[in-house]
């Protein structure tokens, strides 16, 4: 199971940052039986123990496919995962915020002022058609696209939701996702001037009550 222990965010990001010299590849559609197969990426936030424990698996397992394929698979989820976990501590470190604690709940993770949120970590959309200038603008088009743009896997909801949207001017937005240190910045300054009337309300047939939701944007 993921592990909940605190983490050291400037060892993280050192380490996600190792990852940032292969390309940004999955090689095929991430699937149920892949993400058994690299269950092993939970127990390590070391970037060598993990590519250590990947050519031991892929020996192993004996997959037909690619070693690069294989490795590509491991350290995408790897590096999504940790990074999630850096921020979502982030966020749960500060004052006003309290962290959930049932791991199996899928719709919160954390608190703020008493309004619970699920948190995700985002590179900003290619299907959404304007420009980031207009998104950072009008916050509200883009976090109601972003609700019915979701994916349809595990933790497909319209309940509330916090945003942290990653925007890098050459196109790599997935290697923000390793700047630990530019997302708390942003984030402590979020919470710090935080104010739930402020929040953006969404109303989706598929949830009762008014879905509440805000969108950081990180942007290098």
């Amino acid at each position: 199971m993921p592990t909940t222990a605190i983490i050291n965010i400037d060892a993280l990001e050192l380490a996600l940052k190792k990852r940032l010299i292969y390309p940004y590849s999955w090689g095929l559609i991430q699937n149920n039986d892949w993400d058994r197969a690299t269950s092993f990426i939970y127990k390590t936030s070391n970037f060598e123990d993990l590519t250590a424990q990947i050519e031991c698996h892929f020996k192993q397992l004996k997959l037909k496919t690619t070693f690069e394929i294989y490795f590509n698979y491991a350290l995408n989820r790897w590096f999504n995962f940790w990074s999630a976990r850096g921020v979502e501590q982030i966020f749960t470190a500060l004052p006003n915020v309290k962290a959930q604690v049932d791991k199996y709940d899928k719709y919160i993770d954390f608190w703020i002022d008493g309004i619970p949120f699920d948190h995700k970590t985002s590179i900003y959309p290619k299907g959404y058609k304007k420009p980031i200038e207009e998104a950072v603008k009008n916050p509200s088009d883009l976090t109601y696209w972003l609700y019915q743009n979701q994916s349809h896997q595990g933790r497909e909801h319209f309940k509330n939701r916090l945003f942290v949207m990653l925007y890098q001017k050459d196109g790599a937005h997935w290697q923000l996702k390793a700047e630990l240190t530019i997302i708390k910045l942003a984030v402590e300054k979020y919470l710090q001037n935080f104010d739930p009337n402020r929040l953006i309300s969404h109303s989706f047939k598929a949830e009762k009550n008014q879905t509440l939701t805000a969108i950081i944007f990180i942007i290098k």
